[in-house]
């Protein structure tokens, strides 16, 4: 086994704080969840996505459960970016007719009244992959023209499923941080949309909406899990880059449970740990990392937190762990190949990592005080979200098929 000791992890104090000195998770409330998931509901695409019940896992793991939540299946898009993408468009077109987003469908957004009355729109934004599909897709649906940035190194399979979807899409000589910036210089100076999932000093409306957006799938699960017999989770594991994705799903589960919230563990690539790095300076404030964020969760390879969802992680989420590589290429693996009559799962780089540090919290001594910090046990009910399927297949199966980015 590769060094465990490259596994870090801090345990998280601010949360132990009263949640009346914490970040107000307002904006992600019931009545929100509920208006985002009946937009997304009004989509002819619109399917809840598969969560599935690894119980032969859950037992070689010795666990009560481990669900995990597919996202390869969204809107055939293969990761849940688009959820975030089509809501803050809606919202955005919304704003500029003047009516509450409640009373648009997607379809009433592509008829031609409503085309005419918005004009010629082009939203601009930067990925790694996923978001910009998302966003891309969504423009094209409603007639509308898109440009996506991509950092140095992207996927040239994720620029061409971008471009498929009409966009302008090109791959920069920029690290995603500072696509991020020639994205938002570009809508300056061009009088583009700016649709960018973070936010920074006067730029928070549109990431709030991209977070709200996300709620969908969040919610879908927690309404399998009940359906399943279960009240809850004890446990959610949550991948991070900026932050969106895991603020959201957190906000959600405070403002739903409160005290009785399950345990989260938010995890980076320690190639991009700009969450952790700041929960580790301590003063509360975030933190960057730079150079090139050099990691296969391509979807992670962020430097600096985004300004909407740090106050949530911050004063919430128990544990922080920046991991290798070699976690998330393990997690693909044992997704792509289960136990038993355990479902078989394509999950990428991002949305593998999760079970890849699970199943060595579960199979590794060396690993026993984090374990015992996230009281792991016999009772633990664990929901892992898979965010994305095989979105560069080339990686995905140098990965499934020869093995690269070994853990032994």
């Amino acid at each position: 086994m590769k060094n465990l000791m490259e596994i870090n992890y801090i345990i998280n104090k601010s949360a132990e704080r009263r949640d009346s000195e914490k970040a107000s998770v307002e904006f992600m409330n019931s009545e929100i969840a509920e208006k985002v998931r009946n937009f997304h509901k009004s989509f002819p695409e619109y399917k809840v996505t598969p969560l599935h019940s690894l119980d032969k896992l859950s037992k070689q793991f010795g666990v009560s459960h481990i669900w995990v939540k597919d996202e390869s299946y969204r809107f055939g898009l293969n990761a849940f970016k688009v959820l975030g993408g089509s809501f803050a468009v809606g919202k955005y077109l919304a704003e500029i007719l003047n009516v509450d987003i409640s009373t648009l469908s997607f379809e009433k957004l592509r008829s031609k009244e409503v085309k005419e009355k918005l004009g010629e729109i082009t939203f601009v934004t930067a990925t790694d992959g996923n978001h910009g599909r998302g966003i891309a897709w969504a423009a094209n649906q409603l007639g509308q023209k898109s440009v996506v940035y991509m950092p140095k190194g992207s996927s040239e399979i994720r620029l061409n499923n971008i471009r498929k979807e009409g966009s302008e899409a090109s791959i920069t000589d920029l690290n995603y941080d500072d696509t991020v910036r020639l994205a938002s210089q570009q809508a300056e100076e061009n009088g583009w949309v700016l649709l960018q999932d973070t936010a920074w000093d006067g730029y928070e409306k549109v990431p709030a909406w991209i977070m709200q957006g996300y709620v969908t799938l969040l919610d879908e699960a927690i309404e399998q899990i009940a359906e399943s017999g279960v009240d809850k989770p004890t446990h959610v594991f949550l991948q991070a880059g900026v932050g969106s994705f895991a603020g959201s799903m957190l906000g959600y589960l405070v403002d739903r449970f409160g005290d009785e919230r399950p345990t989260t563990v938010i995890v980076e690539p320690d190639g991009a740990a700009c969450l952790y790095k700041s929960i580790d300076v301590g003063d509360g404030e975030p933190h960057s990392v730079t150079g090139d964020l050099t990691t296969i969760m391509a979807g992670l390879a962020c430097g600096e937190p985004s300004t909407t969802s740090w106050g949530i992680l911050k004063d919430y989420a128990e544990i922080f762990v920046s991991c290798p590589d070699y976690v998330a290429a393990r997690g693909m693996r044992i997704l792509a190949n289960p136990l038993g009559n355990d479902h078989p799962i394509i999950s990428g780089e991002s949305g593998a990592v999760g079970v890849g540090l699970v199943s060595l919290l579960a199979e590794n001594d060396m690993l026993h005080d984090m374990k015992n910090a996230l009281n792991l046990n016999k009772d633990s009910k664990i929901l892992i979200i898979s965010t994305e399927g095989d979105t560069d297949p080339d990686h995905y199966r140098k990965v499934i098929w020869d093995g690269a980015f070994p853990s032994v």
